[in-house]
């Protein structure tokens, strides 16, 4: 094989080969002609040049031959193969030259290299394709198996004519370099499913659903290429109807952030618990949070909604506004106050409200929704909104829309948090089922039997059985009466029904709250509470947002009453 009439361009080659050229063909002292002396050279006689050999000199078969990569020459549109180098012949075993590589090279095929070739031979420019996998060529023995960084040339005859006649196929083996690249893309999956996994874990697992409000929320973490975030949400039954929702997010990455958002959100739940302003939460969390890790940024929004007063109180640590959907459509912005985000330290919080009446949705939200880059945020909030306006259906549902609206999908490059809450409108049956009564106590002698008869009134009316209606007189007196012991005026009794409980609350001026204990023999008072702890489901107490304090308690309803309740007077029971 006469390797001297082809010749591969390589940049810069031709430029070096003609210059050699024209210096071969000149006398030892013509080419020195021009050139500036050596130091030594300047005083005396000029060294003679080293003799250094052409490339011609050397055989290029042989250092082909002897090259670890793989090397082949192809001839022609078809591709004939013309020579392929030892290291080609063992990992794919020899190739008869003559004949077209599309049928005695399936590796070639297999790496798409065909096409390739063809662009090279047309347009006469390399052409280099990156980490191309064979699963196996050699048969059995699973020969050639591996990855390749493959280098087409074009390859041209020496007559001078230019013309590109062949394609010089090298290929480098990379198979170590990309399995040490899937082992690495393997170990981000497990390391991002890991933080997936601990993320989802600490998310609620199930929405309460408290009596007056229906919830859903949705979390969709970032995609592939994006490391799962610190957005988290809850819902928290407060008693007395009363019910805390929270929506957050850690700034940063991977599973330090989904560790903090666990941390905050156990944190939130038992604050909570204590029945504190929205304010009041915030500031404790921001505390926290800066203890938890000073480095690790958080905003929050916390609020509570209370059936009597139809609105949600909240409190913002630099979290986006909440957003409310009125009935016709009308969408409303929750305005300030807003603080700093969590963990910054020297904020004082302070709550403010927006109303939620019946038939309307509310959503609390993460910026992963809203959020594009090179869009201003406040473009993405309004884009919600004009999305809010059209969303009807269920909580899900309309979680869905607006998910679809936003454009989030699962390649999206940020974590992204909804929680949807809804008033729902009752009507009919439905609204049987769900009613309020107050009494505002003026104090002396007669209030407590005023209050027993205004109980036993209210309880007849709502049709509960004998057993519950007792029961409600007892914890209405006894509630009223330590109230009128040891609070102050104004006093108030509120009662409700739901179709799942029967609530009582009394509230008065003092802001001591009661606490259970346990009554000595001879002690004349001191019982109440724990009489209210024995027969009620559960029993609580706050302090209300203009001083004094709240006592409630409630009953779960069983079934016969509820049914009860929800027939018309004088229709049979249903069989």
């Amino acid at each position: 094989m006469n390797f001297t009439r082809w010749s591969a361009r390589l940049p810069g080659t031709q430029r070096r080969a003609a210059a050699r050229g024209t210096d071969q063909g000149l006398s030892p002292a013509k080419r020195s002609e021009g050139s500036v002396p050596a130091a030594r050279g300047e005083y005396g006689q000029p060294e003679p040049p080293p003799d250094v050999p052409a490339l011609e000199d050397f055989s290029v078969p042989e250092i082909l031959g002897r090259l670890p990569a793989l090397v082949a020459l192809v001839h022609g549109p078809d591709h004939r193969v013309v020579y392929v180098n030892d290291a080609y012949a063992a990992a794919f075993g020899s190739r008869p030259a003559g004949v077209p590589a599309a049928d005695v090279c399936p590796e070639l095929t297999e790496l798409g290299l065909l096409p390739l070739m063809d662009q090279v031979l047309r347009s006469g420019k390399p052409r280099t394709v990156k980490s191309r996998r064979i699963q196996s060529c050699g048969g059995k023995d699973r020969r050639g198996e591996g990855s390749y960084t493959v280098t087409c040339l074009p390859a041209e005859r020496v007559d001078g004519s230019g013309e590109t006649a062949g394609v010089l196929v090298f290929a480098a083996d990379v198979t170590d370099h990309a399995d040490a690249a899937e082992r690495l893309r393997a170990s981000e999956r497990r390391h991002r499913e890991t933080a997936v996994t601990l993320q989802r874990s600490l998310l609620p697992q199930e929405l309460e659903q408290p009596d007056d409000l229906r919830f859903a929320a949705t979390y969709q973490p970032g995609g592939t290429d994006a490391a799962v975030g610190g957005d988290w949400y809850d819902v928290i039954t407060l008693g007395a109807g009363r019910t805390a929702l929270v929506i957050g997010d850690v700034m940063g990455r991977g599973v330090r952030a989904a560790a903090v958002m666990g941390q905050l959100r156990t944190a939130v739940r038992a604050y909570a618990r204590l029945d504190l302003p929205p304010h009041e939460v915030l500031q404790l969390l921001d505390g926290l949070a800066a203890e938890i890790d000073p480095s690790q940024i958080a905003t929050c929004v916390y609020a509570v909604h209370d059936p009597n007063e139809g609105r949600l109180v909240y409190a913002s640590a630099g979290h986006l506004p909440i957003l409310v959907r009125d009935a016709d459509g009308t969408v409303h912005t929750a305005a300030e106050p807003t603080g700093p985000p969590l963990g910054t330290g020297g904020w004082l919080h302070t709550s403010g409200a927006i109303d939620l009446p019946p038939g309307s949705t509310a959503v609390l939200y993460t910026d992963g929704l809203v959020e594009r880059r090179g869009e201003d945020i406040d473009e993405g909030v309004a884009a919600l909104e004009r999305a809010l306006a059209g969303a009807t259906g269920s909580p899900q549902v309309v979680c869905d829309r607006l998910i679809r609206a936003l454009g989030v999908t699962a390649e999206h490059d940020d974590d992204v948090a909804v929680l949807v809450l809804q008033h729902p409108t009752r009507q009919g049956a439905d609204a049987e089922l769900f009613h309020n009564a107050a009494l505002d106590l003026l104090g002396g002698i007669e209030a407590a039997p005023r209050a027993r008869a205004f109980a036993s009134g209210v309880l007849a009316s709502w049709r509960f059985s004998p057993e519950l209606h007792d029961l409600g007189v007892l914890a209405v007196s006894e509630l009223v009466a330590n109230s009128l012991q040891h609070g102050t005026p104004p006093m108030r009794l509120r009662l409700r029904r739901t179709d799942r409980r029967l609530i009582v609350e009394v509230t008065d001026g003092d802001e001591h709250l009661p606490r259970r204990r346990r009554a000595e023999t001879e002690d004349e008072a001191g019982r109440g509470i724990s009489i209210i702890a024995t027969i009620a489901s559960s029993w609580g107490s706050r302090r209300t947002p203009g001083g004094g304090k709240a006592v409630w308690c409630e009953f779960a309803l069983p079934r016969r009453d509820t049914a009860l309740a929800a027939r018309g007077p004088g229709e049979p029971a249903a069989r």
